[in-house]
Formats: C-alpha cells, sequence, structure tokens
C-alpha cells in the first residue's frame, strides 16, 4: 500500500471514532520490572527502521541521543526509554520517526510489537488512572475483557517539550493582535487531552481576552454540550447563546475530535455553533477530512496567531449572519 493510500485509509478511520496504535516496549519498568506496552497513534509516525548511526550532539539535553541522517534528511533521535524512565534490556535497536505539528523527530525504543485498530471508547483518560504526566491514556487492547492487555499511549507533545523545548514566541496581546470580541455572554468550549495543549491554548485565549470552558477529552466536551441544551431548553434560551465556538483536538480518548464535530454538527441544538479543530496531524489530507465532517476551521499546533486569525475569521461568519 502506499503511503498515500494509507494516510487516506487511516483518515476514514479517523471519521468512524477508530484509530490505529503502533506498540512498542521501552525496556523494564524500574517499578515492577515488566516490559510495559507503549502507544503512539500510527497518524504520526512516519516510518519505523532499524536504528541507524546516531551522531551525538554537543551539550545537548541528556535525553536527545544525537542526530540520524534519515534519506537525507537530519533528524534528532529522542531517547525513549530514558525520558519514561524505562531500561532497555535488549539496547535501542528501532527508531520510530515521526511527524506532526510541522516537525520531523525519531524516538529509539527497545522493539515494535504490532499495529492494532481500535475504537476510540477504549481509551480511558490517563488523568483519571492517576497515570503521569507523558501518559495521555490507557488503552484496553482487548476491550471490555477483564484481563486485557493495557497500553499507555504517550502525550508526544509533553515528551517533545521536556526534550527539545523549541524557542516559541511569547504569547502577548502583540502576537495574538486585538481583544478577541465574542458575542455578548458567550464562552469558547475547547476540548484537548494534552496537558501540554490546554496549558497554550488557555494562554492564547487569555491573551486574546476570550473567556472560556477547557475540557479533557471529545466526551467530556458533549456532555458539557448535553447538559447545557437541557438547560437551554428548560430556561428558554439557545446552546449558542452560551457557546459562540467550539475548538477540539482530534485524538483524544472516549471520543475523538472527528466524531465530536460530527455530533455537533448533525443536532439542530446546536445550530449557529461553529467548530474549529485544532490539531497537531498536520496535512491536507486531514484538512479535507476536517471539511468533510463540517468543521468551520482547521489550525495546525502550535501557533498562537493562526488559533487567533482563524477564531476571527470564524466569529466574524457568526456575527455576520
Amino acid at each position: 500500500m502506499s503511503h498515500d493510500k494509507d494516510i487516506e485509509e487511516r483518515t476514514r478511520l479517523a471519521g468512524t471514532n477508530k484509530f490505529e496504535l503502533l506498540l512498542f516496549r521501552l525496556g523494564e519498568s524500574p517499578s515492577t520490572g515488566e516490559r510495559e506496552l507503549f502507544g503512539i497513534n500510527v497518524f504520526k509516525v512516519r516510518e519505523v527502521l532499524v536504528m541507524p548511526k546516531i551522531t551525538a550532539l554537543a551539550n545537548s539535553h541528556e535525553h536527545l541521543m544525537g542526530i540520524a541522517n534519515i534519506r537525507g534528511q537530519i533528524i534528532p533521535v529522542i531517547n525513549l526509554p530514558a525520558v519514561v524512565g524505562c531500561k532497555p534490556t535488549k539496547g535501542h535497536t528501532i527508531l520510530m520517526v515521526t511527524e506532526f505539528a510541522r516537525t520531523v523527530q525519531a524516538f529509539a525504543v527497545e522493539d515494535v510489537r504490532e499495529i492494532v485498530r481500535l475504537e476510540w471508547d477504549q481509551v480511558l483518560p490517563a488523568e483519571s488512572s492517576h497515570a503521569g504526566a507523558l501518559v495521555t491514556g490507557i488503552a484496553r487492547l482487548d476491550g471490555a475483557k477483564p484481563d486485557t492487555r493495557l497500553a499507555q499511549v504517550l502525550d508526544v507533545e509533553e515528551v517533545l517539550r521536556d526534550v527539545m523545548p523549541v524557542t516559541k514566541e511569547e504569547i502577548t496581546r502583540e502576537v495574538v493582535g486585538p481583544e478577541l470580541i465574542l458575542p455578548a455572554g458567550t464562552s469558547i468550549l475547547v476540548a484537548d487531552d494534552s496537558h501540554v495543549a490546554r496549558a497554550v491554548i488557555e494562554l492564547g485565549l487569555k491573551a486574546m481576552g476570550a473567556p472560556f470552558v477547557m475540557t479533557k477529552t471529545g466526551k467530556e466536551a458533549w456532555d458539557y454540550l448535553q447538559d447545557l441544551a437541557d438547560h437551554a431548553k428548560a430556561e428558554g434560551f439557545r446552546v449558542r447563546d452560551r457557546i459562540s465556538v467550539v475548538l477540539t483536538d482530534l485524538e483524544m480518548p472516549e471520543m475523538d475530535g472527528f466524531t465530536l464535530t460530527k455530533l455537533i454538527k448533525q443536532d439542530q441544538r446546536f445550530k449557529g455553533i461553529p467548530v474549529v479543530i485544532h490539531s497537531s496531524l498536520t496535512g491536507t489530507t486531514n484538512e479535507n477530512h476536517v471539511k468533510a465532517v463540517g468543521a468551520d476551521g482547521y489550525v495546525g499546533k502550535f501557533s498562537p496567531r493562526e488559533l487567533a486569525h482563524t477564531l476571527r475569521l470564524v466569529l466574524s461568519q457568526i456575527l455576520g449572519k
């Protein structure tokens, strides 16, 4: 299957609340001695290869192993077992090259197991299970079976921020532009499972002077809208009188952003509420799919300028109606 066909197939999957998880091991856990399973969404993985030659970089972060020349591109290599605190007994044998949020980087891992196709509702948000900040969800690989295998879904944004803190422009009013004018009495409803992403969005919206409600999964955002719709019916207002825009990530435990968008767009109670997708899964195939599920805008992470511009555009369309 060609690379483009692969992407199209995965994009189709995404519209059905399903995704593919690449499972790998990082070595023994210091607390249990077990070789735990970890996962990363296949959408983010460009290729998997046997460990090439690594060139160490002077004075770099302790978890940055160096750089590798992969098909003529110089790519930073992150020691994933060290970041997570595992000891690879077999060494770093495999390199996973990942691409998202407009950056390419590779992760050294102990071994790669298989790709599994899951529904997002098989993934529980990690915060409720007290996992570390590096894990965004716990995937139940065998569904509801009581003895299901578990895999920890890594929050790649968090890993990258720890190892390669890029000098991002500060999020200030100068960067995001003038105050974002929302219809009176309304807020922006945000859904994102990544701790880092929520912190960045919060800074951006505060700099824009925009009130917001923050949720951690698509399901949490959907439940919030359901509650609001019940109140709206009982008290005689419209949901759009309280929520002016929904800003959602794509990949989230329990319910992904594609499904959340489709549910909102198919429901008369939420008529007139634009949905903006904010995702690290950049690329034209995704952007086309975003249009297909009815989203009103698409912003790649993390660009406060672009986010401010897109929100302004979408709001000007509703204010103009």
